[in-house]
C-alpha cells in the first residue's frame, strides 16, 4: 500500500477545529477512523482492570482544575471513556483496534508504539490505564504523551505494582512478579501479554527523563495478605539505604535518591496491588 498523508479535522473545545495529521504507510500503521455507533447498552461494560482502579484514576483526574480535553488510551471497551463522557468532558479514545462499546465519534485507531495521531499540546490530560506494560516502546510512548499534552497537563498511568513487597518476595522465590506469575507463551505473541513490566523507580525515570514530574502516587487497594509482608520493611529500608549510599556519586544523585527512597517506602508502593501515578508535564 502506497503511503500517503491525510488530514482529518476534529472538533475540539470551544468549537475550535484542529488539523490532525495521520500517516498511513501500511495496514499496520496507526490510522484515524471514526467509530460507528455502538450499542447503547453500555451499563455492563467491563472495566477490565483491577478492582477500584477506575475510581482512583477518576479521582486524580477530576482533581485537576481546568481539565476539559482528555485522551483515554488504551480505551478497550470504553468503560472509562463512558465515565468521562458522563462527566461532561471532551473525550478522545484510542486503541490498537476498535472494540469500544460506547457510542463515540472521537475514537481513533492508534499504535502506542508509534507516533500518536494527535496534534501538539492538544490535551489537558492523558489517561493510560493498564496499557504501558503491554507495549514494546514505553519510553517513546511517554515522549509522545508529552508532545500531545499542553504545558501543565497531566499524564495518569496505572500498571501492576512490581515494587510492592509481596511482588518482590515472589520474584525472590520464583523469578516472576505479581504482574506476570509465569512465563509468557512464546508461540503466541499478543499485545495482551505484559511485555514491559516496570518497577516504580524505572517508571519514575521514564517520566522525569521526558520532563514530567510526579505529583501523586496512589494504589487501587491493599489486599489483606499484603500486610503480612510488613515484617520485611525494616530490613528492606536498611538494605536500600546501604546500597544507595554506596552507589551515590554526587550531591544531585544523593538528593534524587533520597526522594526515591521516601516514595518507595510509602504505603501505596509497599503494599498496593496496582501502582497509579499522576505526573505533570513541565
Amino acid at each position: 500500500m502506497q503511503g500517503k498523508i491525510q488530514f482529518v479535522n476534529v472538533e475540539t473545545k470551544e468549537s475550535e477545529r484542529r488539523a490532525v495529521q495521520v500517516e498511513s504507510a501500511s495496514e499496520s500503521t496507526s490510522q484515524v477512523m471514526a467509530s460507528p455507533r455502538a450499542s447503547d447498552n453500555t451499563a455492563a461494560i467491563s472495566e477490565n482492570t483491577s478492582k477500584n482502579t477506575h475510581n482512583v484514576v477518576a479521582e486524580l483526574l477530576f482533581a485537576e482544575r481546568g481539565c476539559k480535553t482528555v485522551l483515554d488510551i488504551p480505551c478497550g471497551a470504553g468503560a472509562f471513556t463512558k465515565r468521562l463522557l458522563d462527566a461532561g468532558l471532551d473525550v478522545y479514545s484510542a486503541d490498537c483496534q476498535e472494540m469500544i462499546q460506547v457510542p463515540h465519534r472521537k475514537f481513533f485507531v492508534a499504535d502506542m508504539n508509534a507516533q500518536l495521531p494527535f496534534a501538539d499540546a492538544m490535551f489537558d490530560a492523558v489517561v493510560c490505564i493498564d496499557g504501558i506494560e503491554h507495549i514494546e516502546r514505553p519510553f517513546d510512548f511517554i515522549k509522545e504523551c508529552r508532545r500531545i499534552l499542553r504545558k501543565g497537563g497531566v499524564l495518569i498511568v496505572s500498571t501492576p505494582n512490581l515494587t510492592a513487597l509481596r511482588s518482590r518476595w515472589r520474584w525472590l522465590l520464583t523469578g516472576f512478579h505479581q504482574g506476570e506469575k509465569s512465563p509468557l507463551d512464546e508461540t503466541n505473541y499478543t499485545p495482551l501479554h505484559h511485555l514491559t513490566l516496570v518497577s516504580f523507580p524505572e517508571l519514575r525515570y521514564r517520566l522525569h527523563a521526558n520532563n514530567f514530574r510526579i505529583s501523586s502516587i496512589k494504589t487501587n487497594r491493599i489486599k489483606f495478605i499484603s500486610w503480612v509482608y510488613a515484617a520485611l520493611v525494616p530490613f528492606s529500608y536498611v538494605m536500600t539505604h546501604w546500597v544507595f549510599n554506596k552507589e551515590e556519586k554526587g550531591a544531585t544523585v544523593r538528593e534524587q535518591n533520597a526522594e526515591i527512597v521516601k516514595q518507595i517506602f510509602t504505603v501505596p508502593i509497599l503494599f498496593g496491588e496496582t501502582l497509579i501515578v499522576k505526573a505533570v508535564r513541565e
